[in-house]
């Protein structure tokens, strides 16, 4: 009901007023052109002296800080690019003095087992020498009793054998003769 109402009071209103939308209504537009003019004119020279200025001196920072951060750039790019190259220039010279230290301690090394080497050879050839005189003397030792024990052994054989015994000197002179 109450909806009814209402609706009934809004198509009264309509009739009274002549029921067109006013920005439609044909008899009022000369003074919505003048208006426009106006408004449209004060919008465009706002925008001209105000708003223009502002946005053109906001690019012109901009585009002024932005240069300058390019050129900045650039010469850090360019610090950086000959920081690169001398610390490549370090690293060879570094690389070059390391192979250089590493030759010379090589070579050292070298020298110092070199030097060891010849000293253990050394002491190797005295203990060789050592023992082949000890040798040489229990060869001599062992040549000697091997005549005696020859001529022992001889004179038990000839003993055993032929029944005779022979004499010390004969026994040594044969067994002399043999072992030449």
């Amino acid at each position: 009901m109450f909806v009814t109402a209402a609706l009934a009071a809004s198509t009264e209103a309509a009739q009274e007023g002549g029921g067109a939308f006013p920005p439609f209504d044909t008899s009022s537009y000369a003074s919505q052109l003048f208006w426009l003019a106006i408004t449209f004119g004060f919008f465009y020279w706002f925008i001209a002296k105000v708003i223009s200025p502002r946005i053109g001196e906001i690019l012109e920072t901009r585009q002024d800080r932005i240069a300058g951060d390019l050129d900045m750039a650039r010469d850090l790019q360019e610090k950086a690019d000959e920081a690169h190259a001398a610390y490549e220039q370090e690293l060879a010279q570094a690389r070059t003095t390391a192979g250089e230290i590493g030759q010379k301690a090589r070579d050292k090394a070298k020298a110092e087992a070199e030097a060891e080497r010849q000293k253990v050879e050394g002491e190797l050839a005295s203990k060789l020498e050592e023992a082949e005189s000890r040798i040489a003397s229990i060869r001599e030792k062992a040549m000697a009793e091997v005549g005696s024990i020859a001529t022992d052994t001889t004179a038990a054989i000839v003993d055993q054998l032929v029944g005779t015994s022979v004499t010390k000197a004969e026994l040594t002179k044969a067994v002399g003769a043999v072992r030449r």
